[in-house]
């Protein structure tokens, strides 16, 4: 036994040694923070990915398709692409993040005009087999089907973007006022943003999922400033766009954030009853033409039918 103690005091003082020359290694202190922190926004993403789908890890299904895909692409020197930050940001602000989205974009938008040609061809040859037709005709219908399945992808893509928008832009007042109160009440950004995403969640999941990312972003990431650009930037809201503005001026000139919310809202208020005032304005001019359509020959056949009736019998 007394052999063995110092043996073990050796091996824990080298493993100490080894332990911290692995930690202060050749990268400095930025880069292994920089790293954490990238890789707790990602796991923060893959978390509430995995919550809204339901489900905790990608198929090994799904795994191959991604892989063949990402395979093709590089075949074809589309990494760039890939990396794209414009792209990446188009694709986000659909709910679409990560690498993979980019990747199955693109390639859907590669294969698909082939695809498709090749599948319109093949429809009109064995199935449909039309009387009378020739090159031209054939031609035309593949090109036709070849750009739908190259402007299929952005269109889908930007429905699914407005659709997130609309999703978004329901939650974001009631939103604005909890975090308004929140501010106020003594909390910091984090806090506020966190437990609103909490709150708002029954009213839109789009909006509990940015506010998420955008307290994960600002718990782990040193610039502040750009996770509130990251979170305008995701949804492409010009009322998001205002609340990050004045946060990011609240922070840089250390005024209050509570009152510049506060401002905000009472805007907001006003906005959405001045955008209500010019609906409920706008009903006259567009039931104008369904009452001449629909009401005035009604109205015109029950004042005037007994009277032609009438005037029929004698």
């Amino acid at each position: 036994m007394e052999a063995v103690a110092p043996l073990v005091a050796g091996i824990a003082v080298i493993s100490s040694i080894l332990a911290f020359f692995a930690f202060f290694g050749p990268d400095d202190g930025k880069s292994k923070m920089k790293k954490r922190a990238q890789a707790a926004v990602d796991n923060r993403r893959a978390e509430l990915r995995a919550a809204h789908l339901g489900k905790d890890k990608k198929s090994v299904k799904a795994e191959k398709q991604l892989e063949m895909m990402k395979g093709a692409l590089e075949k074809m020197k589309m990494e760039e692409m890939i990396s794209s930050t414009e792209l990446r940001m188009k694709l986000a602000s659909a709910g679409w993040r990560g690498r993979e989205a980019a990747v199955r974009y693109l390639f859907f938008q590669l294969a698909g005009p082939p695809v498709l040609a090749l599948g319109a061809f093949l429809y009109l040859n064995v199935l449909l087999k039309p009387v009378g037709w020739g090159m031209f005709e054939y031609s035309g219908i593949c090109l036709i089907a070849a750009g739908i399945g190259y402007y299929l992808p952005p269109i889908l893509v930007t429905n699914a973007a407005q659709k997130r928008q609309q999703e978004i832009l329901r939650g974001y007042p009631d939103a604005l006022d909890l975090l308004t109160i929140c501010v106020e009440a003594g909390m910091s950004i984090e806090q506020a943003f966190n437990r609103v995403a909490h709150e708002i969640s029954g009213q839109s999941l789009a909006l509990m999922e940015e506010m998420q990312l955008t307290t994960a972003e600002l718990s782990f990431v040193g610039d502040r400033r750009q996770a509130f650009e990251n979170l305008a930037s995701r949804t492409g809201l010009p009322q998001v766009r205002s609340i990050v503005s004045a946060m990011i001026q609240a922070e840089k000139y250390g005024t209050p954030m509570g009152s510049a919310l506060r401002v905000i809202a009472q805007e907001s208020r006003d906005e959405r009853m001045s955008k209500a005032e010019q609906k409920a304005a706008s009903l006259p001019a567009k039931l104008t033409v369904p009452m001449m359509v629909f009401f005035v020959p009604v109205l015109f056949i029950v004042i005037l039918g007994p009277a032609i009736l009438t005037m029929m019998d004698l």
